[in-house]
This record gives structure tokens, sequence and C-alpha cells, in this order.
């Protein structure tokens, strides 16, 4: 492939990007989480080309990105639980899975064959336009290679995926910062991956608690690989202080050479947290190790806390 385009946030960039999508090729996006990687969530090639470019599991599933609930009503079944968390967080950071509609045309490879389908609607005004001037579902998983650290900027993108996708379009960085969270409403309301809309906040909505999924065997939703989010380097968890060869990542009263947010503000460390996470991997080194503070695990900390499980997790 030829080299990736980097193309601006104006009218142009947009329509070059639409059509690059349109050609079956694949383009990165930003979203309020994190840049996607976007293709024809129709097309059996561009989606293929997806898991090729991040060389990702064919048995994970992929989120389809789509401009409103109107959209989403077209390719699924929409239920009252759905509806009711769809109204109080779309656009925004989460991603609903529901029941497939027969004859949607979504390509099977972004189901991995279920039954169900992921989608998103996102709040980023960028992919809102994107979106909109293509015209169609766009399958995109975080625009970095599989099991490596989500990209928040668009020089991360090109850091993995350069020459591998036909463009970036560059949005600056990622408000959020950590992918969005994953419910699944039917027949229960099930929470599949904690993320940017707090766990708390859904339940609020929906007058009841989540059951929370395992994360054993095949995944049903995409982020549910054991190992995943990870550097080169290997991590520790809750550290108060740096052993020999560690870089620590601190947080709140625990410093370190980086710190996640040094007044312990979740906001600011979820935000934060893949840019200082791929920082850190380049000041430790090809033999280094990270060591990151304890994070409460609570509101944002919960999908904070999860992704540095996933990212310090044994390595197949």
């Amino acid at each position: 492939m030829a080299m990736t385009l980097l193309l601006p946030p104006d009218d142009a960039g947009i329509a070059r990007a639409a059509e690059l999508l349109a050609g079956g090729e694949l383009v990165a996006f930003p979203t309020e989480t994190v840049y996607g990687l976007g293709g024809d969530a129709r097309s059996d090639l561009a989606v293929a080309g997806i898991f090729a470019a991040k060389g990702r599991p064919s048995f994970n599933p992929l989120i389809v990105h789509l401009p409103d609930l109107a959209a989403a009503e077209r390719i699924a079944q929409v239920g009252d639980r759905a509806r009711r968390l769809a109204m109080a967080f779309w656009p925004g950071p989460l991603t609903l899975v529901l029941p497939l509609r027969e004859g949607a045309g979504i390509s099977p490879l972004v189901t991995a064959g279920l039954p169900t389908v992921a989608i998103r609607v996102p709040a980023h005004p960028l992919a809102q336009r994107l979106l909109r001037a293509f015209g169609g579902p766009v399958a995109a998983p975080s625009a970095n290679p599989s099991g490596r650290v989500s990209p928040s900027r668009a020089d991360h993108v090109l850091e993995g995926l350069s020459g591998r996708i036909a463009a970036v379009l560059d949005g600056g960085p990622c408000a959020v910062g950590l992918e969005s969270t994953i419910v699944q409403t039917d027949p229960a309301a099930v929470l599949l991956r904690p993320g940017g809309v707090p766990v708390e906040a859904l339940e609020t909505a929906l007058g009841a608690p989540l059951a929370t999924a395992g994360t054993a065997g095949r995944p049903t939703s995409p982020g549910q690989l054991a190992s995943h989010y990870a550097p080169r380097a290997c991590l520790r968890l809750d550290a108060t202080e740096a052993r020999p060869g560690e870089v620590l990542v601190g947080f709140g009263p625990v410093r370190g050479r980086l710190s996640l947010s040094e007044s312990g503000d979740l906001t600011e460390a979820a935000a934060r947290l893949f840019h200082l996470m791929r920082e850190a991997d380049r000041l430790a080194g090809p033999d280094g190790r990270i060591a990151f503070a304890p994070v409460p695990d609570s509101g944002l900390g919960r999908a904070i806390n999860d992704r540095l499980r996933r990212a310090a997790a044994p390595r197949g």
C-alpha cells in the first residue's frame, strides 16, 4: 500500500475520507474515546482489511459506528432498555450490543457470526461529519495493532499502522481517551466492558443494577480479550514506588516519573492513560518495566483499572 495520507479536519479532508471509505479503503478517524479504524461495514473485503491491518483475531467482533439512533434501528432491534440508554447517552461513549435485523446488510465478519451487532453513535463532531458524508455503517475498532495500546492522537495511529491503511483524518487529541462502555440489553442488561460512561450513570438511567459478564471463552463483544491494550514492557499494578528498572506512572499522592493526574482527577487520568502508557513504554526501553500507582475502582476508575489489568495480563 502507498504511504498513509494525513487528512486535515476540513471539508476537503472529510470528503476525501468518505471517498476512500466508499472505495473499500480503510480510514482512521477520531472519536471522543480513541481513534477508530474505519471500513465499510457492508463490505467483506473492507472488514477483512481491518482484521489484516490490525492483526486482529477474526472471532473478535467489531463495533459499527452510525450517526444517530434512527440509523441504528435500520440494522438492529432496539428494545426498551436499549432505547432508554441510547436516549440518555447517544451520541457518546456507549456501545450497545443489539439483536441484528435480518437483511441488515452487515458483513458477517463484523459480528463474528453472532446474531447480535455492537453499535455506537459517536459524539465527536468530526466523526459525525464523516459518517454523514459517507452515508453508511462504518465498522471501526481502535486504530492500533491488535492487543497494543489504543491511539488517542493521530500520530499514535501512524506509529502502528502507517503504510497499512489509506488515511488518517486528524482531529487532534481525543477528549475521553478510554474506549466506550459496552452493554448488552437483551434478554437482560449486562455490562460487557466498562468504559467512557461510568457504570453508576448507566444504572441510574436504567433504574436497576447491571450484571457483569465474564471474559472467558469466545468474545461476545469487542474488548473482551483477557490480554489487551498492552505496551511492550511488562506492567506491575498498585505500585507506590518504583523498583529498579521500572518507570513509575503515578496518580494523586503517588508521585512517579509520569503521572496520570497529580490532583487525583479520574477524568484527566482516563484522557491521559493510553498516551502515558506509550510514553512509559518508550522510557522503559526493550528490557524495562512499567509500574502504575493505584487508581480508585469507581466511576471512570473502573474502566481505567480494567484497561490496566488487561495490559498487565499474561500474553499468549
